[in-house]
């Protein structure tokens, strides 16, 4: 009898693993489900590099990474941008995003990608940083029921701008390319116009989740619920805005202070409860050290000139030629 119960526990744990490796799409694409299934397995495994661009820069950060330390990351990051056009975030370099992905992931890179999404009332166009409409604006609480009326003019005009960021996304899963896709980062920081109210920021991240899943049938994502470190100023707890399981396929924060504390890491893991994290964004670079202490952070991503800001040679050198971290030239090394 003992034999058979511990079978049908075997069975069961089996089943329950191959389930949390499957992305909450259900229709989600062969080569997203191959990716999670690859980041599952990297958890505890070694952290893959990454490096975040410009979209006015196009690429050249994932070269700048190679000139200082003989490598190339793991993780090709862009964002789709929202600023006017030639800006450093210009909306006029997003079909040069794309381009750009199906070259790193030609490349054997693994592409992840973000939006600084343009406020709801504002029409898609460009907008800046601070400011009337800017991205650190605010909703008014009436923006935001009318945001989740349907047919509203504010309804229709965030409808609009996510059907823009659908048809490129369309374009790397016609390539089958699979995206990790973290947007509205940062929720639980009070400087981005969808954050800091933690139902509106789920209600907003659920209706994403169903606007690009549902109505256009984009299914090479894996989504990323990305939140800002803890201990930040006017920065709340990660589990009020946790939008559910069914929703997240991967758990981030950012990391901007270099401090790497382990609340983070903990709290992220509880969370997710078996779901892979990562770091989303990183100012100064974590060390392997670091890395030892908490190994099942499956990436990392530098934002862009942190890479040269914050961090000096030997901080680049260390971390890409640790026993710890995977460069793209390794991960190709192994599919040899």
């Amino acid at each position: 009898m003992r034999n058979i119960l511990l079978s049908l526990l075997f069975v069961a744990v089996m089943m329950n693993t191959a389930t949390a490796q499957t992305p909450v799409n259900p229709n989600a694409t062969p080569e997203a489900k191959e990716l999670l299934r690859f980041i599952y397995a990297q958890s505890g495994n070694g952290t893959l590099t990454g490096q975040h661009s410009y979209p006015l820069y196009s690429d050249i950060y994932m070269e700048r990474v190679e000139n200082f330390t003989g490598s190339h990351p793991v993780v090709f990051g862009q964002d789709f941008g929202y600023s006017k056009p030639n800006s450093l975030d210009g909306i006029n370099f997003r079909q040069r995003t794309i381009d750009n992905a199906i070259k790193w992931h030609q490349k054997g890179a693994i592409i992840t990608l973000m939006w600084h999404a343009v406020p709801p009332n504002y029409k898609e166009n460009y907008t800046i940083w601070k400011g009337e409409h800017g991205i650190q604006s605010k909703l008014t609480d009436k923006e935001w029921k009318d945001l989740f009326t349907e047919g509203t003019e504010i309804n229709n005009t965030w409808k609009s701008q996510v059907d823009v960021i659908a048809f490129y996304l369309r374009q790397l899963q016609d390539e089958k390319i699979p995206v990790i896709w973290r947007p509205y980062h940062e929720m639980n920081g009070d400087w981005f116009w969808w954050g800091y109210k933690e139902d509106n920021y789920k209600k907003l991240y659920q209706m994403l989740w169903e606007r690009l899943t549902n109505y256009h049938g984009i299914n090479n994502l894996l989504w990323v619920f990305n939140a800002n470190e803890l201990g930040s100023p006017n920065v709340k707890q990660y589990e009020g805005f946790y939008p559910g399981d069914n929703y997240v396929d991967i758990l981030a924060t950012d990391i901007y202070s270099s401090e790497y504390k382990g609340k983070d890491y903990e709290k992220l893991l509880k969370l997710g409860n078996g779901k892979p994290i990562a770091w989303g964004e990183v100012g100064k670079l974590p060390t392997p050290d670091i890395i030892k202490q908490q190994p099942k952070w499956v990436w990392f991503m530098c934002w862009s000139e942190f890479l040269e800001t914050a961090n000096d040679w030997d901080r680049r050198s260390n971390l890409y030629n640790a026993d710890n971290t995977i460069t793209l030239e390794e991960l190709n090394a192994k599919k040899k």
